[in-house]
């Protein structure tokens, strides 16, 4: 028997989500948290009400808001050591951060180290972690050697990869026999000239998500992000001309601090533009420590009828 693992935000935790079935104490329930919106939190809560046995709580929300849980029966575990098993009183050497289901998800970096005004992750996550290629292609193709077909890098910054992620993936592809593998989001601005490349082998899905965030250049300063509206045009442009097929997928805030109606339209625009087919959208939300959370605020009620119309 083993804990029972309740996944919440992103594919970086549903990668950690086997590993922390084994860790956790047989019959108990881990709650693996977002933070990236105060809704993200009161799911947390939420769910650790919900939950049987004895309950621990880890993941960004347990990280950034440890007082949200401090009136719930429940064990906060550190987000930065919850792979650890010295934090769950085990010895031995720590497992892969490795999730099987209908395909696998491989984390193959962790943290981040830029600012993005808005991000709390970051925050919570700390800075940047990356597993060696070595260790990437001995694990991927162990999955696929155990007839897994499918494999998605995972990475809270996957494209900041320290090595390259364009060198992670070709080396992947070269150095195993996964059938298709599925890249999570990526950052515009990292996409290298490798990583454009590697979409020439058929067996690198004709798919890429992007950190894209907003259309407007004005606001994408205010988010410090490092990309521009037209460094996502011109990236997508590339990779149609090696894939005609791509499936274009995006990350985008509705009501940033700022945000006026000329700002939300470019959104709309360059998600047409874009051929977006399927996105993330998530209504601004002011998350503490960050800097964006001191910016002038656009009401939620504006907010969330953009996000409506993204």
């Amino acid at each position: 028997m083993t804990a029972t693992v309740i996944t919440h935000g992103c594919r970086s935790n549903l990668a950690e989500r086997d590993a922390l079935a084994l860790l956790a104490p047989a019959g108990a329930t881990v709650i693996n948290s977002c933070a990236v919106t105060a809704q993200a939190v009161k799911d947390a809560r939420a769910a650790v009400r919900a939950a049987a046995g004895p309950v621990y709580v880890t993941g960004c929300a347990a990280a950034v808001a440890p007082e949200r849980f401090a009136d719930l029966d429940a064990t906060l575990v550190a987000n930065s050591l919850k792979l650890s098993p010295a934090s769950w009183g085990r010895s031995g050497p720590a497992p892969a951060a490795v999730t099987r289901q209908s395909r696998a998800f491989v984390a193959v970096q962790d943290g981040c180290d830029h600012d993005c005004t808005f991000c709390v992750t970051r925050i919570a996550r700390g800075p940047s972690r990356s597993v060696a290629i070595d260790q990437v292609v001995a694990r991927v193709a162990a999955l696929a050697a155990s007839g897994v077909n499918e494999v998605v890098l995972t990475g809270i910054d996957l494209s900041g990869h320290a090595d390259g992620l364009g060198k992670l993936v070709q080396a992947v592809l070269a150095g195993t026999a996964i059938r298709r593998l599925r890249l999570s989001s990526i950052d515009p601005a990292e996409a290298d000239a490798a990583l454009i490349d590697a979409f020439a082998d058929p067996r690198l899905m004709p798919h890429v998500h992007l950190s894209l965030q907003s259309g407007d250049a004005l606001v994408l300063k205010r988010m410090k992000r490092r990309h521009t509206p037209d460094d996502a045009l011109k990236l997508v442009e590339k990779l149609r001309a090696i894939r005609p097929d791509l499936a274009v997928g995006a990350d985008l805030i509705a009501g940033f601090p700022t945000e006026g109606e000329p700002a939300h339209r470019a959104s709309l625009a360059l998600a047409d533009a874009l051929g977006v087919v399927h996105a993330h959208v998530f209504p601004y939300s002011p998350r503490p420590g960050t800097a964006a959370a001191r910016m002038p605020q656009v009401a939620p009620a504006i907010a969330k009828r953009r996000a409506a119309e993204l």
